[in-house]
């Protein structure tokens, strides 16, 4: 037995959960947030921007500000989705550094067909999972508990 191994009583009731995702590539976003909202007994709370409820803000530092102050200052930890497109994400980019100002722990998750990271999020990542559920349940109780 372990005793370094944190038993079920003593994790969190509910993770706080920033995704960062480019609303062009939102299916692995929604699979994420499906297959999370499907893990047995893992709650969580979804503070990550879907398009259909975007920030208002007139400019980027304003934009900028809301994403720190009201969505990743909030988080437990910061998931990114590791898809190709991260490289050219000017916005996962920002959220990503905007975690690390906050001293977020960040977990990659590398999309399903895929056997390596972009190398922005490898750099990053606290921690890098594959796209199983188990895998990505357990990175966040790692990196929050």
């Amino acid at each position: 037995m372990s005793f370094n191994s944190r038993s079920s009583s003593n994790r969190r009731s509910e993770y706080r959960l920033f995704i960062s995702h480019s609303w062009e590539y939102s299916d692995e976003y929604n699979r994420m947030v499906e297959l999370l909202r499907d893990y047995p007994n893992f709650s969580f709370r979804n503070y990550s921007v879907p398009k259909v409820d975007e920030i208002d803000a007139d400019t980027e530092e304003e934009l900028e500000q809301a994403l720190r102050e009201d969505q990743i200052k909030p988080a437990t930890v910061v998931i990114i989705l590791g898809g190709m497109y991260v490289a050219h994400s000017k916005w996962i980019k920002k959220e990503t550094i905007l975690a690390e100002i906050e001293s977020k722990p960040i977990l990659g998750v590398i999309p399903r067909g895929n056997e390596q990271m972009p190398n922005f999020v490898e750099d990053h990542a606290d921690q890098i999972v594959g796209w199983q559920g188990k895998s990505v349940v357990e990175g966040i109780r790692d990196l929050a508990d």
